[in-house]
């Protein structure tokens, strides 16, 4: 429907035209479990009486239509636009109509709980969702007060963007919620939450008064609401960002709600926090995921500030929001919380996703060029989220923390419940630092593609640098910027069977060649580490004596974030076809066991498995997955009972696990006749065990069926549903195809489990035919399904496990021809990236 792609010169023409007052918004949630009731009234003023506009609205039936007291005939309504003639200098909208409920997490999405029968609703606008469930105008620079009034069960929670207020009674078993006006905000930050939802209440006291905390989750998750962790975190992030801010928190009360089937990992509603209820887990997790789940709680309340409190005035400056966000959320674990090794585990995890987005041909720079919401939908991605932040940090040790804090204050303080843009936070800087960023923006924020740095050095007899320099290169010829860097460079030494730092330096690197005077006379090291703590954006690289210490001694380098670099760099070398996969998984092998940061451990197996199945030399393949398979297990055996590790190996064994010997031991480790000292085989480990079974083909239908009736809740039905998925039957995947690409009865995240389990590595035969049915879906899956079940099918569906030039061939053929949506092809193109890199790192492996 074009009408639902909104460009930016239409918002732009459409905020000049008008001032939103405010919004009146009315929803019945009691009419059916397929729609609701919304009645909006928006009381505008118009620059130019007598002119046109339109609100919006999508995928409503709307009965009614007032502009100023006069009936407009509802065929005004169409291509889910509002067709809004004549306008006066002050007016009044008001739509009558009847909205339906969503089950893919767009709009308002309709859970029923199938351990109970119990029912949730939640909103979710970003970016251009709000509209599903009451009319706007969507755009974020149009900010408005919002009135609800909810009618809905009397024995539900309803829950919105101010605090819940006392229901009154309507009739028997129906209540009213009629909350006060919130403060302007932009409507994709605007939330309802209703359902039979539990409650917890805190008061958290800081230095500018109290705020109320809400904490909700479904009944059936009670259990696992570890309220006093949640509640300690946020004390910690309200403490940590109001005096980092100087600016008290600006929404009264906050509520952070757990819902079922969520997209996303959260959202920043203002004062009413969606996030996905897999963060309540019922069974036992690492410390990598309660970090992770820590630093999600405190990216979503930076928002508050930096996204909701000042808003962007178009989605140009998504990147800003989120950047942002995903810094300050990094610097406040480490700062006010346990986890003050997080920008380690950023470093093993985010970071190389952002390395990952900015080598793929839809790299984009981390200010996009916005052009229209279909731009914005697939740029949520790591560039905007990770790269940014990296970037952010690299400028924060540019003009220094106190400089950036003032300016941040500063910048809030003059766009309070307003719209800004990127330029009025440069300029904020420039005043607070001193510097001129104007270039650095352009230089970083402005561009495309990641650099290249390594050593370049010549070596005396004495084994001393008789020059040494650090070269600068584009990973991607066509995006060739040479940036300005400042660079750790760290050199470690062998003593005593440890790897010992011996000094480290800084330099500012600028251009192809930067010479290093300082390091010229002085001994090569053992490992030279260029990126030393890690103030850089660029991809390091080892020179052949370091990387022979890294694979043979990486486990006696005691800095954790010093091995993250090493850990980053030999995997980026992989991936770039100049470390074979097989010394990869060697050096995984060699060094995770002892590995002591949470999400390194968590990450990197991952990266080892990839390197074994899509990475090796088909005539390597067999022997590295069994080394692989054998090692792992090895890992399992030596680790300490009941610690984290002994956890992520039990979960590598299962994925990696192909042999009669490895699966026997799965199918022990099920049914109890094999016990490991400290593994408790809970519900989430017994899923990972009979998933490995089932795509070894040793589980059929009625073997899951068994095991979800052991756990009949949305989590075990969506493992269900991944485990068929992922048999070694031409039935089972043609089923899976079915759920994922045809029907549309099935929930969001239960589609995109059997997404993520359809390709399977060794079912080479079976999912051939689905090269070509991929291709012809794509063609049209885009208008068909809408963005979220596309993206997700385009993406993890593409066949990268039938990696030839065949198949690049016939790709190549279907981006010439195809009449798909760009941003399908977008995906496709990032698939087809993915296969060549994958046959030229198979090809190194063969050399050896």
């Amino acid at each position: 429907m074009p009408g639902t792609n909104l460009t930016r010169d239409e918002a732009a023409t459409r905020a000049a035209l008008l001032d939103v007052t405010s919004y009146s918004i009315d929803l019945d949630l009691t009419t059916g479990a397929s729609t609701f009731g919304s009645t909006t009234t928006i009381r505008f003023t118009c620059a130019e009486p007598g002119a046109s506009t339109f609100a919006d609205l999508v995928g409503a039936t709307v009965h009614e239509i007032t502009l100023n007291g006069e009936a407009v005939d509802v065929a005004a309504y169409a291509d889910s636009r509002i067709a809004l003639d004549g306008l006066a200098a002050d007016n009044e909208l008001v739509v009558r109509a009847d909205c339906t409920y969503s089950r893919t997490g767009e709009g308002l999405h309709r859970f029923v709980d199938p351990v109970d029968d119990r029912v949730y609703l939640y909103s979710q606008f970003e970016v251009p969702d709000a509209r599903r469930v009451y009319t706007t105008f969507e755009q974020p620079d149009l900010k408005a007060p919002f009135t609800f009034n909810v009618t809905a069960p009397s024995h539900w929670k309803v829950v919105s963007n101010s605090p819940t207020p006392e229901p009154t009674e309507v009739r028997e078993g129906v209540a009213h919620w009629a909350f006060e006006p919130t403060q302007p905000m932009s409507t994709y930050i605007t939330a309802i939450v209703a359902g039979e939802y539990h409650e917890v209440q805190h008061t958290y006291v800081g230095k500018h008064g109290e705020i109320p905390l809400g904490h909700y989750c479904r009944q059936s998750l009670v259990p696992h609401l570890d309220v006093e962790e949640l509640v300690k975190v946020t004390e910690q992030g309200f403490s940590f960002f109001e005096e980092a801010f100087a600016y008290p928190y600006p929404f009264g009360k906050y509520d952070q709600l757990y819902v079922p089937e969520y997209n996303m990992g959260a959202m920043e509603n203002a004062g009413c926090v969606t996030l996905r209820d897999e963060y309540l887990p019922s069974s036992r997790q690492d410390r990598a995921f309660y970090e992770f789940r820590a630093e999600v709680i405190l990216h979503e309340m930076a928002h508050m500030w930096f996204g909701d409190l000042v808003t962007m005035r178009w989605w140009d400056d998504l990147w800003l929001n989120e950047s942002f966000a995903e810094w300050a959320c990094y610097h406040a674990a480490v700062r006010a919380t346990d986890y003050t090794e997080a920008w380690t585990g950023f470093t093993n995890a985010r970071k190389n996703w952002a390395y990952r987005q900015d080598q793929l041909p839809s790299t984009h720079p981390i200010a996009a060029d916005n052009v229209d919401l279909r731009a914005v939908e697939v740029n949520f991605d790591g560039i905007t989220y990770a790269k940014g932040a990296s970037v952010l940090k690299q400028l924060v040790a540019w003009v220094g923390l106190d400089n950036f804090l003032e300016g941040i204050r500063g910048y809030f303080q003059d766009f309070a419940f307003g719209n800004s843009e990127f330029s009025d936070l440069l300029a904020a800087l420039e005043k607070s630092s001193g510097r001129e960023l104007e270039s650095w923006a352009q230089e970083w924020l402005q561009t495309s593609g990641v650099n290249t740095l390594a050593p370049r050095f010549e070596l005396g007899e004495d084994g001393t640098f008789t020059s040494f320099a650090v070269h600068q290169s584009a990973a991607n010829p066509d995006y060739p910027t040479l940036r300005r860097h400042r660079l750790g460079i760290g050199l470690y030494d062998e003593v005593d069977g440890r790897l010992v730092r011996r000094t480290s330096l800084e330099i500012d690197v600028e251009g192809e060649f930067t010479e290093v005077p300082a390091l010229v006379g002085v001994a090569q090291p053992a490992l030279l580490l260029l990126n030393e703590g890690d103030l850089a954006y660029a991809k390091i690289r080892l020179d052949e004596r370091s990387l022979a210490t890294v694979v043979a001694g990486l486990a006696t380098l005691d800095d954790s974030l010093a091995r993250a670099l090493c850990w980053g760099a030999a995997w980026d070398m992989t991936r770039d076809a100049e470390m074979t996969a097989t010394d990869f998984v060697a050096l995984v092998l060699s060094a995770i066991g002892t590995e002591t940061d949470a999400s390194g451990v968590s990450r990197i197996p991952s990266y080892a498995l990839s390197a074994a199945t899509s990475y090796s030399a088909p005539e390597n393949r067999t022997a590295l997955r069994a080394s692989w398979e054998q090692g792992v297990r090895g890992l399992l055996e030596q680790a300490e009972a009941g610690s984290d590790h002994q956890l992520t190996f039990a979960r590598a064994y299962a994925q990696v696990a192909h042999s009669d010997a490895a699966l026997d031991e799965l199918e022990a480790l099920l049914d109890g006749s094999l016990e490991l000292e400290g593994l408790a085989v809970d519900t989430d480990l017994r899923w990972s065990l009979l998933t490995a079974l089932a795509r070894n083909g040793r589980a059929d239908e009625a073997r899951i069926d068994e095991e979800l009736a052991r756990d009949n809740t949305i989590s075990g039905q969506e493992h269900a549903a991944a485990a068929r998925a992922s048999r070694p039957s031409a039935e089972a995947k043609a089923a899976a195809w079915e759920i994922a690409t045809v029907r549309d009865d099935v929930a969001n995240e239960t589609q995109r489990s059997v997404v993520l389990a359809f390709q399977c590595f060794g079912q080479d035969e079976l999912l051939a035919p689905y090269v070509e049915k991929y291709l012809t879906a794509a063609d049209t899956l885009w208008e068909d399904k809408g963005t979220h079940r596309a993206s997700t099918v385009i993406e993890y569906m593409f066949p990268k496990q039938l990696a030839s030039q065949e198949l690049l061939d016939r790709v190549d053929a279907w981006l010439e021809s195809s009449p798909a949506n760009p941003a399908a092809k977008r995906y496709v193109r990032e698939g087809r990236d993915d296969v060549a890199r994958a046959l030229a790192a198979q090809a190194r492996d063969a050399r050896g």
